[in-house]
């Protein structure tokens, strides 16, 4: 098989990948991120990790496999891991959630903490930001949060605040009109999140394998939706197991509309809407914050 796009058969891979190189990265994603893809990912798999070859100069799967467990730099494994995440996201996406942060926020007692486990580029931590200025009616609310992601490229896209104006197409116009501000000239067509609402938000990597998240709690809410789909059951409860210590005793753990926490683990209980509350016993020890 050759290795440049020069003299290819239509229809030819670029780079040889065996099902030998498949699984080989499917064991490399899952022991670095706890990813678990599917075996119907193979053609996905080979064409974002086709561009790591390209950009490396590497000619072949078995030789860049080869080197990431052989020692592979940061740098790569980072862009590895970011290869093969996947960020599908938007404002107010899974919109029902929005209305019963909104009213728990304004139960609870100041200052309020929030962790978007799985910020992407940004849209779901700023959708949160958005939902508590509007709730306590100005752009500086008594509201902390902090948005993780284990990839660093959705991360600093998070935090440089610029999206395309067509993410805003179903957007109220009187939201989009307070919280974004156009550009112009050269940056027509592109919206940046207005400085306050920006700076509610820390942005940091977080994988949530790690041993130490670097993430020191009590929260009163907990963003973790579209993610936990990616991993198999194990990991997931051990990820919600280390969640619970961090939340505040009637604090609210948010899932995607695909995923349910009940069957692995007894830490939360459903409280409706892919909205999760601690166990009763789980409360009672959490009278003093714990660190991650």
């Amino acid at each position: 098989m050759k290795t440049t796009t020069q003299g290819r058969a239509e229809g030819s891979k670029e780079f040889e990948f065996t099902a030998r190189d498949f699984e080989r990265v499917r064991a490399l994603i899952h022991k670095k991120a706890g990813i678990a893809l599917a075996e119907s990912k193979q053609e996905m798999v080979y064409s974002r990790l086709a561009r790591r070859l390209r950009a490396t100069g590497i000619g072949s799967f078995v030789s860049y496999l080869d080197q990431l467990e052989q020692g592979g730099s940061d740098e790569e494994w980072e862009a590895f891991t970011n290869a093969l995440t996947t960020n599908l996201t938007s404002f107010f996406r899974e919109a029902h959630h929005f209305p019963i942060l909104a009213d728990h926020i304004k139960k609870i007692k100041e200052p309020i903490e929030i962790w978007c486990s799985a910020a992407s580029t940004g849209e779901e931590p700023y959708s949160i930001a958005m939902t508590a200025c509007e709730a306590f009616n100005t752009l500086t609310p008594p509201v902390r949060i902090i948005a993780t992601d284990i990839d660093t490229n959705v991360l600093n896209t998070g935090a440089n605040g610029v999206y395309s104006i067509d993410r805003l197409d179903k957007m109220a116009p009187e939201r989009a009109k307070r919280f974004f501000l156009r550009g112009k000239g050269a940056r027509e067509g592109m919206v940046r999140v207005r400085p306050e609402l920006r700076q509610l938000i820390t942005f940091k990597q977080v994988n949530l394998l790690e041993s130490n998240w670097g993430i020191s709690g009590q929260f009163d809410a907990i963003f973790c939706r579209n993610v936990m789909i990616y991993f198999d059951k194990p990991t997931q409860g051990k990820i919600l197991d280390r969640f619970a210590p961090l939340m505040k005793p009637d604090g609210l753990l948010f899932a995607g509309h695909s995923e349910n926490f009940l069957y692995v683990t007894d830490a939360f209980k459903l409280r409706g809407k892919t909205v999760y509350e601690l166990e009763p016993n789980k409360k009672a020890g959490l009278s003093q914050p714990r660190r991650a």
